[in-house]
Protein backbone atom coordinates (compact mmCIF):
# COMPACT_ATOMS: atom_id res chain seq x y z
CA UNK A 1 0.00 0.00 0.00
CA UNK A 2 2.77 2.50 0.99
CA UNK A 3 4.41 1.46 -2.43
CA UNK A 4 1.37 2.31 -4.26
CA UNK A 5 0.45 5.36 -2.69
CA UNK A 6 4.63 6.14 -3.46
CA UNK A 7 4.19 5.10 -7.40
CA UNK A 8 1.24 7.17 -7.05
CA UNK A 9 2.80 10.75 -6.07
CA UNK A 10 5.33 10.00 -8.60
CA UNK A 11 2.44 9.55 -11.50
CA UNK A 12 0.27 12.78 -10.26
CA UNK A 13 3.76 14.70 -9.76
CA UNK A 14 4.55 13.96 -13.14
CA UNK A 15 1.18 14.76 -14.58
CA UNK A 16 1.24 18.20 -12.66
CA UNK A 17 4.52 18.60 -14.03
CA UNK A 18 4.21 17.72 -17.84
CA UNK A 19 0.88 20.46 -17.38
CA UNK A 20 2.59 23.13 -16.19
CA UNK A 21 5.24 22.72 -18.76
CA UNK A 22 2.32 22.41 -21.66
CA UNK A 23 0.64 25.42 -19.91
CA UNK A 24 4.06 27.70 -19.57
CA UNK A 25 4.48 26.10 -23.86
CA UNK A 26 1.12 27.32 -24.94
CA UNK A 27 1.21 30.46 -22.78
CA UNK A 28 4.49 31.20 -24.81
CA UNK A 29 2.86 30.21 -28.07
CA UNK A 30 0.06 32.64 -27.08
CA UNK A 31 1.96 35.50 -26.57
CA UNK A 32 4.28 35.04 -29.20
CA UNK A 33 1.18 35.30 -31.48
CA UNK A 34 -0.34 38.13 -30.11
CA UNK A 35 3.02 39.63 -30.44
CA UNK A 36 3.41 38.70 -34.10
CA UNK A 37 -0.33 39.53 -34.37
CA UNK A 38 0.27 43.36 -33.33
CA UNK A 39 3.52 43.80 -35.04
CA UNK A 40 1.18 42.73 -38.36
CA UNK A 41 -1.28 45.28 -37.18
CA UNK A 42 1.75 47.85 -36.87
CA UNK A 43 2.63 47.33 -40.22
CA UNK A 44 -0.18 47.10 -41.76
CA UNK A 45 -0.94 50.77 -40.42
CA UNK A 46 2.10 51.79 -41.08
CA UNK A 47 1.65 50.95 -44.72
CA UNK A 48 -2.00 52.59 -45.07
CA UNK A 49 -0.78 55.70 -43.20
CA UNK A 50 2.38 55.75 -46.04
CA UNK A 51 -0.31 55.13 -49.02
CA UNK A 52 -3.32 57.09 -47.72
CA UNK A 53 -2.91 60.17 -49.31
CA UNK A 54 -2.78 59.35 -52.71
CA UNK A 55 -5.07 56.94 -52.15
CA UNK A 56 -7.59 59.77 -50.96
CA UNK A 57 -6.71 61.71 -53.49
CA UNK A 58 -7.39 59.23 -56.22
CA UNK A 59 -11.06 58.20 -54.12
CA UNK A 60 -11.90 61.58 -54.37
CA UNK A 61 -11.08 62.23 -57.91
CA UNK A 62 -9.42 65.40 -57.79
CA UNK A 63 -6.21 66.93 -56.53
CA UNK A 64 -7.17 69.71 -54.50
CA UNK A 65 -4.12 72.78 -55.53
CA UNK A 66 -3.91 75.84 -52.59
CA UNK A 67 -2.24 78.92 -54.53
CA UNK A 68 -2.52 82.61 -54.38
CA UNK A 69 -3.35 83.90 -57.63
CA UNK A 70 -1.77 87.40 -57.71
CA UNK A 71 1.78 86.17 -58.61
CA UNK A 72 2.29 86.69 -62.10
CA UNK A 73 3.79 84.06 -63.82
CA UNK A 74 3.45 81.92 -61.19
CA UNK A 75 -0.04 82.28 -61.03
CA UNK A 76 -2.54 85.26 -61.88
CA UNK A 77 -6.57 85.65 -63.16
CA UNK A 78 -7.32 86.36 -66.80
CA UNK A 79 -10.60 86.78 -68.47
CA UNK A 80 -11.09 84.50 -71.05
CA UNK A 81 -14.90 84.02 -72.78
CA UNK A 82 -16.35 86.27 -70.11
CA UNK A 83 -15.18 84.07 -66.97
CA UNK A 84 -12.22 84.79 -64.80
CA UNK A 85 -9.15 81.84 -65.03
CA UNK A 86 -6.52 80.99 -62.92
CA UNK A 87 -3.24 80.12 -65.16
CA UNK A 88 0.35 80.80 -64.92
CA UNK A 89 3.73 78.53 -64.73
CA UNK A 90 2.39 77.03 -61.62
CA UNK A 91 -0.80 75.72 -62.57
CA UNK A 92 0.51 74.14 -65.74
CA UNK A 93 2.78 71.97 -62.94
CA UNK A 94 -0.27 71.30 -60.61
CA UNK A 95 -1.86 69.93 -63.99
CA UNK A 96 0.75 67.77 -64.71
CA UNK A 97 1.01 66.58 -61.04
CA UNK A 98 -3.21 66.05 -61.44
CA UNK A 99 -2.30 63.88 -64.92
CA UNK A 100 0.28 61.95 -63.18
CA UNK A 101 -1.93 60.71 -60.39
CA UNK A 102 -4.64 60.47 -62.74
CA UNK A 103 -7.07 62.34 -60.92
CA UNK A 104 -8.34 66.12 -62.05
CA UNK A 105 -7.14 69.75 -60.81
CA UNK A 106 -9.26 71.80 -58.48
CA UNK A 107 -7.83 75.38 -57.16
CA UNK A 108 -8.89 77.57 -54.21
CA UNK A 109 -7.34 81.04 -54.60
CA UNK A 110 -6.31 82.39 -51.13
CA UNK A 111 -3.85 84.96 -49.13
CA UNK A 112 -0.75 83.50 -49.30
CA UNK A 113 -0.52 83.21 -45.08
CA UNK A 114 -3.48 81.23 -45.45
CA UNK A 115 -2.11 78.62 -47.57
CA UNK A 116 0.19 76.79 -44.80
CA UNK A 117 -2.98 76.55 -42.63
CA UNK A 118 -5.00 75.30 -45.22
CA UNK A 119 -2.27 72.74 -45.73
CA UNK A 120 -2.26 71.65 -42.27
CA UNK A 121 -5.66 71.63 -41.61
CA UNK A 122 -6.51 69.20 -45.14
CA UNK A 123 -8.15 71.94 -46.85
CA UNK A 124 -5.86 71.80 -49.60
CA UNK A 125 -3.89 68.25 -51.04
CA UNK A 126 -0.70 70.44 -51.65
CA UNK A 127 0.55 74.36 -52.52
CA UNK A 128 2.23 75.97 -55.10
CA UNK A 129 2.75 79.28 -55.13
CA UNK A 130 6.43 80.53 -55.50
CA UNK A 131 7.29 78.97 -51.88
CA UNK A 132 10.83 79.05 -50.97
CA UNK A 133 11.31 76.55 -48.55
CA UNK A 134 12.68 77.78 -45.58
CA UNK A 135 13.85 76.65 -42.23
CA UNK A 136 10.94 77.99 -40.76
CA UNK A 137 8.29 76.21 -43.19
CA UNK A 138 9.89 73.05 -43.08
CA UNK A 139 8.72 72.79 -39.40
CA UNK A 140 5.04 73.05 -40.61
CA UNK A 141 5.13 71.26 -43.73
CA UNK A 142 7.06 68.83 -46.61
CA UNK A 143 8.25 70.26 -49.03
CA UNK A 144 9.18 68.74 -52.90
CA UNK A 145 12.59 69.35 -54.55
CA UNK A 146 12.97 72.66 -56.04
CA UNK A 147 11.55 73.12 -58.84
CA UNK A 148 12.13 76.90 -60.02
CA UNK A 149 15.21 79.31 -58.96
CA UNK A 150 14.50 83.05 -59.24
CA UNK A 151 16.22 86.06 -58.02
CA UNK A 152 14.99 88.56 -55.85
CA UNK A 153 14.11 92.25 -57.39
CA UNK A 154 13.04 95.83 -55.83
CA UNK A 155 10.25 98.30 -57.41
CA UNK A 156 10.18 101.33 -56.61
CA UNK A 157 8.14 104.60 -58.28
CA UNK A 158 9.87 105.63 -61.31
CA UNK A 159 10.81 109.28 -59.90
CA UNK A 160 12.78 107.25 -57.09
CA UNK A 161 15.00 105.46 -59.54
CA UNK A 162 18.30 107.56 -58.63
CA UNK A 163 17.19 107.73 -55.00
CA UNK A 164 16.78 104.22 -54.15
CA UNK A 165 19.41 102.41 -55.34
CA UNK A 166 21.26 100.81 -53.09
CA UNK A 167 20.41 98.70 -49.99
CA UNK A 168 21.54 101.41 -47.55
CA UNK A 169 19.10 104.02 -49.27
CA UNK A 170 16.34 101.72 -48.56
CA UNK A 171 16.88 100.99 -45.24
CA UNK A 172 15.21 104.19 -43.83
CA UNK A 173 12.22 104.17 -45.79
CA UNK A 174 8.83 102.12 -45.78
CA UNK A 175 8.98 98.34 -47.61
CA UNK A 176 6.67 96.31 -48.97
CA UNK A 177 6.39 92.65 -49.28
CA UNK A 178 4.04 90.15 -49.42
CA UNK A 179 2.96 88.51 -45.71
CA UNK A 180 4.74 85.35 -44.05
CA UNK A 181 7.13 85.40 -47.53
CA UNK A 182 11.13 85.12 -48.26
CA UNK A 183 10.71 89.23 -49.88
CA UNK A 184 9.43 89.70 -46.08
CA UNK A 185 12.14 87.82 -44.57
CA UNK A 186 14.62 89.78 -46.67
CA UNK A 187 12.70 93.29 -46.00
CA UNK A 188 13.41 92.60 -42.49
CA UNK A 189 16.85 91.05 -42.09
CA UNK A 190 18.87 91.67 -45.44
CA UNK A 191 17.31 95.23 -45.97
CA UNK A 192 16.75 95.95 -42.65
CA UNK A 193 13.87 98.23 -43.31
CA UNK A 194 12.73 101.03 -40.65
CA UNK A 195 9.31 99.92 -41.63
CA UNK A 196 8.04 96.88 -43.53
CA UNK A 197 4.20 97.28 -44.25
CA UNK A 198 3.56 93.33 -45.27
CA UNK A 199 0.21 92.57 -47.03
CA UNK A 200 -1.89 89.31 -48.61
CA UNK A 201 -1.78 90.17 -51.84
CA UNK A 202 1.13 91.38 -54.64
CA UNK A 203 -1.71 93.70 -55.97
CA UNK A 204 -2.26 95.27 -52.85
CA UNK A 205 1.46 95.89 -52.71
CA UNK A 206 1.68 97.35 -56.06
CA UNK A 207 -1.32 99.83 -55.08
CA UNK A 208 0.56 101.22 -52.14
CA UNK A 209 3.82 101.69 -54.40
CA UNK A 210 2.08 103.65 -56.49
CA UNK A 211 -0.46 105.64 -53.84
CA UNK A 212 2.86 106.12 -51.82
CA UNK A 213 1.95 104.43 -49.18
CA UNK A 214 5.46 102.70 -49.34
CA UNK A 215 8.20 103.58 -50.99
CA UNK A 216 9.55 100.23 -51.93
CA UNK A 217 8.18 96.66 -52.76
CA UNK A 218 10.35 93.30 -52.44
CA UNK A 219 9.06 90.56 -55.31
CA UNK A 220 11.16 87.91 -57.06
CA UNK A 221 12.71 89.18 -60.70
CA UNK A 222 9.59 87.20 -62.86
CA UNK A 223 6.92 88.97 -60.92
CA UNK A 224 8.05 92.14 -60.93
CA UNK A 225 9.15 92.14 -64.74
CA UNK A 226 5.48 91.11 -64.83
CA UNK A 227 4.15 94.43 -63.07
CA UNK A 228 6.50 96.43 -64.38
CA UNK A 229 5.60 95.96 -68.21
CA UNK A 230 1.96 96.36 -67.30
CA UNK A 231 1.75 99.34 -64.66
CA UNK A 232 2.87 102.82 -65.46
CA UNK A 233 5.09 104.41 -63.10
CA UNK A 234 6.86 101.96 -61.52
CA UNK A 235 10.25 100.11 -62.34
CA UNK A 236 12.99 97.72 -61.44
CA UNK A 237 15.41 99.31 -59.06
CA UNK A 238 19.16 98.70 -59.41
CA UNK A 239 19.39 97.63 -55.78
CA UNK A 240 20.38 93.50 -56.01
CA UNK A 241 19.29 91.75 -53.06
CA UNK A 242 20.25 87.87 -52.56
CA UNK A 243 18.02 85.14 -52.01
CA UNK A 244 19.62 83.29 -48.53
CA UNK A 245 16.82 80.19 -49.40
CA UNK A 246 16.73 80.11 -53.05
CA UNK A 247 14.04 78.43 -55.10
CA UNK A 248 10.32 77.67 -55.34
CA UNK A 249 9.27 74.07 -53.94
CA UNK A 250 5.67 72.38 -53.94
CA UNK A 251 4.45 72.15 -50.27
CA UNK A 252 2.75 69.06 -49.15
CA UNK A 253 1.38 68.10 -45.58
CA UNK A 254 3.99 66.81 -43.09
CA UNK A 255 3.77 62.55 -42.84
CA UNK A 256 2.79 61.95 -46.68
CA UNK A 257 6.08 61.13 -47.90
CA UNK A 258 4.09 59.09 -50.76
CA UNK A 259 2.76 62.53 -52.04
CA UNK A 260 6.11 63.71 -52.08
CA UNK A 261 7.61 61.10 -53.99
CA UNK A 262 5.24 61.05 -56.14
CA UNK A 263 5.13 64.77 -57.22
CA UNK A 264 9.26 65.03 -56.95
CA UNK A 265 8.68 61.58 -60.16
CA UNK A 266 6.48 64.88 -62.18
CA UNK A 267 9.14 67.54 -61.27
CA UNK A 268 11.69 65.15 -62.66
CA UNK A 269 9.80 64.24 -65.93
CA UNK A 270 8.51 67.91 -66.53
CA UNK A 271 12.77 69.06 -65.70
CA UNK A 272 13.80 65.91 -68.72
CA UNK A 273 11.44 67.17 -71.15
CA UNK A 274 12.67 70.69 -70.24
CA UNK A 275 8.94 71.84 -69.86
CA UNK A 276 8.84 74.17 -67.20
CA UNK A 277 11.18 76.56 -68.79
CA UNK A 278 8.40 76.33 -71.75
CA UNK A 279 5.39 76.83 -68.92
CA UNK A 280 7.44 80.23 -67.69
CA UNK A 281 8.11 81.66 -71.31
CA UNK A 282 4.26 80.67 -72.19
CA UNK A 283 2.74 82.55 -68.58
CA UNK A 284 5.08 85.09 -69.35
CA UNK A 285 3.18 85.78 -73.02
CA UNK A 286 0.01 85.47 -71.90
CA UNK A 287 -1.81 89.15 -71.76
CA UNK A 288 -3.37 90.36 -67.95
Amino acid sequence: MIKNKKVKAIVCGLVLSLGATLFVGCGNKAVEENKNNKQGTEQTSDASKTASKIDEIKKAGKLVLGTCADYPPYEFQVMKDGKSQIVGFDIEIAKEIAKDLGVELEIKDMDFDGLIPSLKTGKVDLVISGMTPTAERKKEIDFSKIYYKAVQSVIVRDEDKAKFNTIESLSPVKIGAQTSSIQEKIAKEQIKAAKVTSLGKVTELVLSLKTKKVDAIVVEYPVAKAYVEKEKDIVLSDVKVEDPDGGSAIGIEKGNTDLVEAVDKTIDRLVSEDKINKFVADANAIEQ
